[in-house]
């Protein structure tokens, strides 16, 4: 009894000290433990929220980088109008962190400037909506010049912000925009939907050479998901392009970005206690897309769904479908693809009526089911 104690006690102080390394110590230290037989459980996940993981990326990327800045309505002595840049002007100061005067075209055309000149900005959106003032200098000065230049001038820059619906925010502060920049040859454009989703990519885009247009949502920003020890490292990043599958299933595929992923789960797990199996894959990426990992999904399942929040008419889901019809995977079909969309009309003000030109959970399974005729 004594003996245990004392082994007890001499265990104790090891795990407390190990959880205190910085995490390359950490993993030597528990390597170490395991060569001398000692098991210790794996660290648990922590609870951060996507405003909370995206602070930590710009906080980590404008420290690892001094060519990062971040400019925009708001993001400096206000802390940004979602609270995305809270700490940062008091850390890194005026040159860093800007506020910009209310004129998207004005501050959007500063930003691809600099860019070309060497630095690489994140340009912050209050609404993607508002992008729309400054689309010439995304699109015919980003997205272009690179290519217009035979590759000389590279345009390292990235465009965030909350894109797609809110809550009772109406027409011009309710759009999508992930088919109009994803359409356009020389950008990138994601589409997190976890903390991890929106540090890993991120990261990514501040680090990639290229345009990256990256659609935030704004009703996820105080969603807290589970972050792994992996994705707490400063050394993060998700490769831009490439899916996850959030669920795995065998009777149907569910496709999806931003927030309808966590619709998809949710209708998955109501699903499931029927006997239906589905797989719910979270794009990540809209530009460019990962087909392989849908086409991998359909031929296991032979059934697709696709989910998003934008409009119907040459959609996300459109071009998934198109894909899947073109591919091989068109083979393994056992009915017509569906899709799950916002309505086609402009986002009405009031919530009975948002609600309905929203894809919901109900809308969800209303498609599955029918897709497998049950």
């Amino acid at each position: 009894m004594a003996a245990a104690a004392a082994a007890l006690r001499h265990l104790a102080p090891v795990g407390a000290r190990l959880a205190r390394l910085p995490p390359r110590d950490r993993a030597a230290g528990r390597l170490l433990q395991q060569r001398r037989g000692f098991r210790l459980s794996a660290p648990a996940a922590i609870q951060v929220t996507v405003r909370d993981a995206l602070n930590q990326a710009l906080d980590e990327e404008l420290e690892r980088d001094e060519r990062v800045f971040l400019l925009g309505e708001e993001v400096a002595q206000y802390d940004g109008a979602y609270k995305i840049s809270r700490g940062l002007w008091k850390k890194y100061g005026d040159k860093r962190v800007i506020d910009t005067p209310i004129s998207e075209m004005g501050f959007t055309g500063i930003a691809v400037g600099a860019a070309m000149a060497g630095l690489r900005p994140v340009c912050e959106f209050m609404t993607f909506n508002f992008s729309m003032q400054a689309i010439d200098q995304v699109i015919n000065s980003a997205a272009k010049t690179c290519y217009m230049s035979a590759g000389s001038i590279a345009v390292p820059i990235v465009f965030r912000g909350p894109n797609g619906a809110s809550a009772g925010v109406a027409a011009q502060h309710s759009q999508c925009f992930a088919a109009w920049y994803g359409h356009c040859p020389g950008l990138k454009v994601v589409s997190p939907w976890s903390s991890e989703d929106a540090k890993g990519l991120l990261k990514a885009s501040i680090r990639d050479d290229n345009p990256v247009v990256m659609l935030e949502n704004e009703l996820l920003y105080g969603v807290p998901f589970e972050m792994s020890e992996q994705a707490q490292s400063k050394d993060f990043v998700i490769p831009i392009g490439k899916a996850k599958v959030e669920r795995q299933g065998t009777h149907i595929t569910l496709v999806s970005h931003s927030r309808p992923v966590g619709h998809c789960l949710e209708a998955a797990a109501v699903l499931a206690k029927e006997g239906v199996e589905c797989e719910v894959i979270n794009l990540r990426t809209i530009r460019p897309m990962d087909i392989e990992a849908v086409e991998a999904s359909v031929v296991k399942t032979n059934h697709l769904v696709t989910v998003e929040g934008g409009w119907p008419q040459f959609g996300v889901g459109a071009e998934i479908c198109a894909r899947i019809m073109e591919g091989s995977a068109f083979n393994y079909l056992d009915a017509p693809a569906v899709r799950v969309t916002g309505a086609d009309v402009p986002m009405p003000y009031a919530k009975i009526l948002e609600d309905n030109c929203i894809p919901q959970v109900k809308d969800i399974i209303f498609a599955v089911k029918k897709t497998l005729n049950i």
